[in-house]
């Protein structure tokens, strides 16, 4: 597996990672944990190097889900986790806003550190831009940590390029972590020119769409209720209908590289800057290995330009959040 640097601050990870979250929490009902290890565990004997799970994936259980997978091997990998969301640290109960204070992040890191079963966090995001808390004391806080060797490097998630700035100029970051896929490409506009700006690498979430970019699901498709994507209206079957047609251009590109659609999607992604490492989330070996070949496959500068504007040319229909989730993202 090729190895990535995310910007300039030096921190060094596999092309793609692994997002863990589905594992335990948003995409339906958890999954057995011995399997999910077990899957873990896979992905680091197949060169993954680059595992991402957040405090509020459960709340707790998927970052427990983590540390006992990645306790044998954890000198050879690369862990980010989250702070921010409003989660009572006696109970675990979800309060549902956001909560950024620097007693608050302090808390979460030395809890994040009991579950991950490690000394250090290697990469520590804000998960959103907490409006009530000056970016100024959040990016202070994560510094303090750092310097207390209790994190590594800092990173934010779905901030603007306001925000960033802001955290930059205090303590440097690290990454960004933010949606982006052929089927959300509005990271294009601002936030990439100004993390090349800055020498900030970026880690894209939902690289594949939630799942959609797969080719795996139409109109059809039922979720269950404790899948977010029930309440996501680009997820709706009529949006799903509308937005088929992204996933037919993939398909046919697909069969003519002998590959799958997803491999295509997470390659085109992989081709657009060389400090971009995806975070593909499965709960299948034969799904994680599929998405591990995008990595080796060639794409052409004429091969990225056709799907590119091919898929520009298709309008996308629905939101990609519900109006709650949506409020938290601050751009």
């Amino acid at each position: 597996m090729q190895q990535r640097a995310l910007g300039t601050s030096g921190l060094q990870v596999s092309a793609l990672g692994l997002g863990c979250m589905g594992m335990s929490f948003g995409y339906g009902q958890a999954h057995d944990s011995h399997e999910m290890i077990q899957l873990i565990r896979a992905a680091v004997e197949r060169g993954v190097t680059f595992f991402d799970t957040a405090e509020v994936y459960g709340p707790w259980t998927n970052e427990a889900l983590l540390g006992e997978a990645l306790e044998p091997v954890r000198d050879q990998v690369v862990i980010a986790t989250k702070f921010g969301f409003d989660i009572d640290q006696q109970t675990g109960q979800n309060r549902g806003g956001l909560n950024s204070q620097p007693a608050q992040i302090r808390q979460v890191v030395d809890a994040s550190l009991r579950r991950l079963r490690t000394d250090r966090i290697d990469l520590l995001y804000q998960h959103r831009v907490d409006p009530n808390v000056p970016m100024e004391d959040v990016a202070g806080a994560v510094k303090d940590l750092i310097a207390a060797g209790k994190v590594k490097h800092f990173g934010l998630s779905e901030a603007g390029v306001e925000a960033i700035r802001q955290a930059h100029a205090v303590q440097p970051v690290a990454a960004l972590q933010s949606e982006y896929s052929l089927w959300w490409r509005e990271p294009e506009q601002e936030i990439l020119p100004t993390l090349e700006e800055l020498g900030i690498g970026f880690v894209p979430y939902s690289p594949l769409g939630k799942g959609f970019l797969t080719g795996k699901i139409d109109e059809n498709t039922q979720f269950d209720k404790t899948d977010f994507r029930s309440t996501v209206p680009r997820f709706s079957p009529d949006a799903r209908q509308a937005n088929q047609a992204l996933v037919d251009l993939l398909g046919r590109i697909a069969q003519d590289k002998q590959a799958t659609p997803a491999q295509i999607a997470l390659a085109w992604l992989l081709a657009q800057k060389p400090w971009i490492a995806p975070i593909p989330g499965t709960t299948k070996l034969h799904r994680l290995e599929e998405n591990l070949g995008a990595a080796a496959l060639p794409l052409s500068a004429d091969d990225l330009r056709e799907i590119g504007e091919a898929a520009a040319r298709i309008p996308l229909v629905g939101d990609r959040y519900a109006e709650a989730q949506q409020k938290m993202i601050n751009r």
